[in-house]
């Protein structure tokens, strides 16, 4: 494998004129989309990185990282992306911790029944992983991409939070993801709380911005926050809440889609014997408002396939992941996928 970089200029080139479609052009598609969310748990090459510390993941590392390990992870991460959506895979995927945009060009070349897109660019961060999404052209066409820098109390460099935006091909609708890898909880979860509330005041502001020109604005906020739906990031900051999707209400609080999955004590990482909801996925209340655009009620789901799950040692019933430590398990990642439904329910006139 050549390792090819591809500057940033040239992919918004190649993205753009992806989306030379017109919509007598598209194959006919339902009124539904599926989109998802995951960590993907270390997708890295096995090539060198100069500009970043990537050397754990290296053939001569302690880990034996090798181009056999990095296909059979390719592998199993298309087993389960083709798994979910009832085999059809998800419309939209919101990715974090891949190395670059090359590791998610081999992943896509794994898929023959949909059309994926890359949208990627690299972040600060000192390990070099970033947050991506990919996307079937089929149902949803590029519009712009954006990364915002979060800077935390730390000083530590950090993901970027990706903003993607898109537009529904059904009705033109114009759907705002922004794909989130919050800092971790090394250090301790009280001490780095500070971090995630720094990441949350930076998306708040954001979606301040896009709600100041379109109080209406329809907007998904997913990926790995490092904190749970109850935490004062998501809770105070954002203002995330809890509700129920039969009741709609013309209100400005953001809908946490994650929160009642973790008040049954579910979630999508499992930390010793306690699960934990950091995957989540955050709605703009346009999406539930009983108008065009809505979030399928009740369909938020942590995606657990049989084939994925650990069936014995301390990774027992939790997913079963690449590494243990520098053993190699062979699996697919620390995390569970998260997903949701949405449908349209009227086209615009």
């Amino acid at each position: 494998m050549n390792k090819i970089r591809i500057p940033t200029i040239v992919l918004l080139v190649v993205l753009f004129s992806f989306y030379s479609h017109s919509s007598a052009q598209l194959k006919e598609i339902d009124n539904t989309f599926y989109v998802a969310s995951w960590n993907v748990e270390n997708l890295f090459d096995t090539f060198n990185d100069p500009n970043t510390t990537d050397e754990d993941f290296l053939p001569e590392s302690d880990k034996q990282w090798t181009a056999d390990r990095f296909e059979q992870k390719l592998v199993n991460l298309a087993k389960v992306i083709n798994y979910m959506n009832d085999g059809c895979g998800p419309d939209v995927l919101g990715l974090v911790e891949v190395e670059n945009i090359n590791v998610l060009k081999w992943l896509i070349y794994k898929f023959k029944d949909r059309d994926y897109i890359i949208a990627h660019r690299d972040s600060p961060d000192q390990r070099g992983i970033d947050a991506a999404l990919i996307f079937d052209r089929k149902v949803f066409g590029i519009v712009d991409i954006d990364t915002i820098r979060v800077n935390i109390p730390t000083g530590t460099p950090t993901r970027y939070i990706f903003h993607v935006i898109l537009k529904y091909l059904r009705d033109n609708s114009i759907v705002h993801f922004f794909v989130n890898h919050w800092p971790s909880r090394r250090g301790g979860e009280v001490k780095s709380e500070q971090n995630r509330i720094a990441a949350a005041k930076v998306l708040k502001g954001a979606l301040e911005k896009i709600f100041e020109k379109d109080k209406n604005a329809n907007i998904i906020m997913m990926g790995d926050f490092n904190d749970e739906p109850t935490d004062k990031s998501i809770t105070k900051i954002l203002a995330a809440v809890d509700f129920d999707c039969e009741v709609k209400k013309n209100n400005s609080a953001l809908l946490n889609l994650s929160y009642k999955t973790k008040l049954k004590g579910e979630g999508s990482y499992l930390f010793g014997s306690t699960w934990n909801m950091i995957d989540q996925m955050i709605i703009s209340p346009s999406l539930n408002d009983g108008k065009e655009i809505e979030y399928v009620c009740n369909s938020f789901s942590v995606i657990k396939p049989e084939f994925m799950i650990a069936k014995e040692g301390d990774k027992k019933n939790g997913p079963l992941p690449t590494y243990s430590g520098n053993r190699y398990l062979g699996g697919y990642s620390d995390h569970f996928p998260i997903s949701a439904k949405f449908i349209l329910l009227e086209e615009k006139k």
